[in-house]
């Protein structure tokens, strides 16, 4: 990332749809239509949550509705059998390629694979346990900001400073799928530069290619963008992917510049708020009776969102519950004498 021009992170997420082959073909083609590196993304349906069909668990809106979180991931997962030769393949064609790790054990596994750098999922960016293993790595970290304040990403910034990252990157980010114009407030880039002194860029997920034209004008250094090839017809992400030569096409004009830099101040839509309930937040992953203590074995830190934030995990270990809790239901504040 030292050159002056973008750098341009082409993420193949889920449009690979199940083939190995189009992951690979996907690879090639963020290659020659000059992006400088490639992502995946790293995890297991078993390292995202739980399979379960309580209602805390089934997907009410937007990508995936009416569908488990378990079914969902199971569908877009990019196995892990195939990640060392996605790897060697990027590296013989001459394409830098790293990944998201979703949880602990994605991070040990990319570590095996000479990982080169790491990308911090927005819904993750909270998962404090998360940060901590990544940074500890000392490897350049981009940490994508979607839905969160200022002193959330404050505290995961300077939590990755704390144990290790003497790199990092973040990504203002809009955590709907796609995006409008409408969602972005643009000078929250110039407002990030400013407050943390590091590189910023955008994890862009809207239509318009002026969001992320824009966005460089106002200093992004680094461009992150779904993409898949040209005649693709199916993708869970194909909405808002470049496809094929579109990628040459990105430099577009900038028609709507003053529209999207937006306010002066940090700003967040509330069209956001609906995506949070997919963070992670603390379960019981196995019945707890009262009285017993909260291990690693019988709480877990999965999406969604509705139990306690994962900052509060480590906290809670060694603690014990106030009333029986059965597996699946979210670990509050009323389950505990909490302090």
């Amino acid at each position: 990332m030292k050159n002056k021009k973008p750098f341009l992170i082409a993420e193949i997420s889920a449009n690979h749809c199940g083939s190995f082959k189009l992951a690979k073909k996907l690879i090639k083609c963020a290659k020659d239509n000059g992006a400088n590196a490639v992502k995946l993304q790293t995890y297991s349906p078993s390292t995202m949550t739980i399979n379960s069909n309580k209602k805390y668990f089934r997907i009410k809106s937007g990508l995936g509705k009416g569908v488990t979180i378990w079914d969902l991931y199971e569908k877009a997962q990019t196995p892990l059998k195939w990640h060392k030769s996605l790897f060697d393949y990027a590296k013989k064609i001459g394409i830098t390629i790293f990944s998201t790790p979703y949880d602990e054990s994605a991070v040990d596994f990319l570590e095996k694979l000479n990982c080169p750098f790491y990308k911090v999922a927005s819904f993750e960016m909270t998962d404090i346990p998360l940060i901590k293993k990544i940074a500890s790595t000392k490897k350049p970290m981009i940490i994508s900001t979607g839905m969160a304040s200022l002193d959330e990403i404050t505290l995961t910034f300077n939590v990755a400073k704390k144990f290790g990252a003497k790199d990092i990157t973040l990504l203002y980010c809009v955590s709907n799928y796609p995006s409008k114009n409408t969602d972005f407030n643009l000078n929250n880039i110039k407002i990030l530069k400013k407050k943390f002194k590091c590189k910023v860029g955008l994890s862009d997920h809207s239509v318009d290619n002026n969001v992320a034209i824009t966005a460089v004008a106002l200093g992004a250094e680094v461009i992150e963008k779904h993409i898949a090839l040209k005649n693709q017809k199916k993708g869970l992400d194909l909405k808002f992917s470049l496809k094929g030569d579109e990628i040459k096409n990105f430099k577009a004009s900038i028609d709507s510049v003053n529209e999207l830099i937006g306010k002066k101040n940090f700003f967040r839509n509330p069209s956001e708020n609906g995506s949070k309930i997919f963070r992670r937040s603390i379960f019981a992953v196995e019945d707890i009776a009262k009285g017993d203590k909260f291990t690693k074995n019988n709480i877990r830190r999965i999406r969604p969102a509705y139990g306690l934030e994962p900052k509060y995990f480590e906290r809670l270990i060694g603690k014990k519950a106030n009333k029986k809790i059965s597996k699946g239901e979210p670990i509050d504040k009323s389950f505990l004498n909490f302090r």
